[in-house]
């Protein structure tokens, strides 16, 4: 499908490579308050299904995300058909997983812009271990614990050099100029 304009660009649809505790909901609150809509599976999630590892037991977590993500998909498309920008707070572990979603995004007629939130584990342990003080009343605060972190890392494979993505470090400002900036 061709690419829909919107004003003098094309519309964009950021996904985000990261782990929990990357930045990933600080960068897309950034991105919401240029315009972009925000799409957050994790807040589905909680408002359907309440408080991951309380409301309902870990291990069915994929069972119950698969028709959330659907909806979701479902929803970005009509976003990026309408001409709306969009920023998908998700943490696309897999490059299968961005390839998905990419896709999905320029068949809406999107330009996909992938975001990489590399972090160390100091950093994101600090991050989800204040996080985890709030787990059972933000979505967004889901408790981990480090073991869970050391694990999830092990499942998450950054984007390589034959992936196009914006590697963000904490400056929004890459990011912003990668999306006013369409690649040659």
């Amino acid at each position: 499908m061709a690419n829909r304009i919107r004003g003098d660009r094309v519309t964009v649809c950021v996904l985000m490579a990261g782990l929990p505790g990357s930045g990933k909901t600080t960068l897309s609150r950034t991105l919401t308050a240029r315009g972009f809509v925000r799409m957050c599976p994790d807040e589905e999630m909680f408002r359907r299904h309440g408080v991951y590892g309380v409301d309902f037991p870990r291990g069915v977590f994929p069972t119950l995300e698969r028709p959330v993500l659907e909806d979701v998909a479902a929803d970005l498309r009509k976003q990026l058909k309408a001409g709306h920008d969009v920023v998908v707070d998700h943490g696309f572990w897999t490059p299968d997983d961005r390839a998905k979603w990419s896709a999905i995004a320029a068949e809406a007629g999107a330009r996909p812009v992938l975001v990489y939130l590399a972090a160390s584990h100091d950093e994101l342990w600090a991050r989800i271990s204040k996080r985890n003080e709030f787990h059972a009343s933000d979505p967004n605060s889901i408790y981990f614990s480090e073991s869970d972190l050391q694990r999830y890392r092990t499942r998450f494979v950054p984007p390589a050099a034959d992936e196009p993505h914006v590697l963000y470090d904490g400056d929004p400002a890459a990011v912003i100029a990668a999306l006013d900036d369409p690649p040659a």
